[in-house]
This record gives C-alpha cells, structure tokens and sequence, in this order.
C-alpha cells in the first residue's frame, strides 16, 4: 500500500502476534476438505465471533521448520524478505477450551494445502487472530449468503447464530459434487448448492445468484465471500444495481488465483 501523495509505503496496522501452536488432529470431511485441529495457550479467544478470521503459519516448503517471520509495516516477511507460508481461515471452535479447528480446502499447489494433506500430529505451527467478524443490524432479518468452498466454514457459523426468526437464502458454490457437505440447521434457511462447470471462472455461480437478487428491503443483509474478482462483481451488482447500502452488504475476497510468477496469497 502507497501514500498518494508520496508514493511512499505506508504502514499498515500490525495485526495480532503469532502465536505457536501444534496440530493435534487431522480429517478428511470431503474430498475437497480436510480439517485440523490445532492446540496451544489461550487459541480459545480466537473463534469468539461468527465469520472472523486468523492467519495461520506453517513452515515453508521444503523444511519442517518453523521460522516467524517479522512485520515490516506492511507485511509479514522471513530473513531475506522472503513471503512466509501464511494463508487466513475462518477459526472454527473445537472439542475443548484449548483447542481450535481450521478447515482447508485440498487443492493441487496450495502450500498451506500440501502441508495439511502431509502434517502428522505434533508438528508445528503459528496462529494470529482473530480479524473482525461478521456484524449486522439490530432489525436484520432477511439474509443472503453466498460463498465458495473457502467460505462454507464461516457460512456454517452465520447459520448457527443468526436469528431463529430470520430468512435466510444460501449459495454455496463448489468445484464437484462430492464436495457438498452438510451444513447446520435453521428453521428459516433454504440452502441451494451450485457445481460449477469446469470452464467457468470461480465465483461465477455466485454472481448468477447475485444477478437474481431483485426483493431487497431495508431489513435486508447480504453477506457473500470467495475469489475476489467475483466478489467485486458481486459488489457491484449489489450495491450499484440494487441499491443497497453497504451496511447492509459484507462482501470479502478471500483469495485470488495464483500468479504463475508471483504466487498471491490466498484464502486456502
């Protein structure tokens, strides 16, 4: 991030420290998801809020060592300025107090990816958190939610605590069918899920199901998250098409394809 003025580097807020973790569980939910189970001091306070988020750090590839890197004002960074194996999850609450769970999805060149298909009990690992979750009006009672394979955690949450009374629509996109997993109960949810065709750019099942959003109210919340290019579409028909008011609307990009030259980080 740059200064307009200067084009300088301008710091960003430090986000939480890293702190050390072991994974204690691995298991496979789908062929498309895997979930960890991790333990260490105090990792209870990071899934306190429904769709929030931690980083989690694993060694880079190549080596079992873990090596925290330091913040340089605009980014995490190990010796030689070199981008540390560290990709954000939603925090999942676990069997016990001390323990927390994060769910991956399995996908060919995924550095945190390969590390969790391969980790065995014991190993190492760093977690800082937790980011924001999600927050909605007092009076909200009409949801929209719409999400990728990387969002279907924070969705399964949203469904746990938002009101009984409420409507909720979900859209949850996925690459195969036997991807599709179950989700939590809510006497007023109707869930539809959305195999996207091969040939299709990720998200585009969810900007379908954006476009078809015509009934919006000042009750109304839509909360939507995937790759971001689709959620900036997603933005737009909503909040330019519709007219709905950005407090009504949390749309997050959660990852971005990788960059053959130069590999983004991502949400997975």
């Amino acid at each position: 991030m740059t200064d307009d003025a200067t084009g300088r580097l301008r710091s960003r807020r430090e986000p939480p420290a890293l702190v050390p973790v072991t994974v204690v569980r691995r298991k496979a939910l789908t062929p498309r998801l895997l979930r960890l189970t991790f333990e260490g001091p105090d990792i209870h306070t990071m899934a306190s809020e429904p769709a929030a988020s931690v980083r989690l750090l694993v060694p880079s590839p190549g080596t079992d060592e873990l090596v925290l890197p330091a913040w340089n004002g605009n980014e995490f960074l190990l010796p030689g300025e070199v981008r540390p194996a560290l990709r954000t999850f939603t925090p999942l609450t676990a069997d016990t107090p001390d323990r927390l769970d994060l769910e991956i999805v399995r996908h060919a060149g995924g550095v945190v990816s390969n590390w969790a298909e391969h980790v065995d009990p014991g190993r190492p690992a760093a977690i800082s958190g937790p980011g924001r979750g999600a927050e909605f009006a007092d009076d909200a009672d009409d949801f929209h939610l719409l999400g990728d394979e990387t969002a279907t955690p924070a969705i399964a949450q949203l469904l746990e605590r938002l009101p009984s009374a409420a409507s909720v629509r979900v859209h949850a996109e996925v690459d195969r069918d036997d991807a599709i997993r179950p989700l939590p109960a809510h006497p007023g949810a109707t869930v539809e899920w959305h195999v996207r065709a091969p040939a299709d750019p990720p998200g585009s099942c969810l900007v379908t199901a954006a476009e078809a959003i015509v009934d919006v109210g000042p009750t109304t919340h839509i909360w939507a998250a995937g790759e971001a290019a689709s959620m900036q579409r997603i933005r737009k028909i909503l909040l330019e098409g519709r007219g709905l008011s950005r407090a009504q609307a949390t749309i997050r990009g959660y990852w971005k394809p990788a960059r053959p030259a130069a590999p983004r980080p991502s949400r997975y």
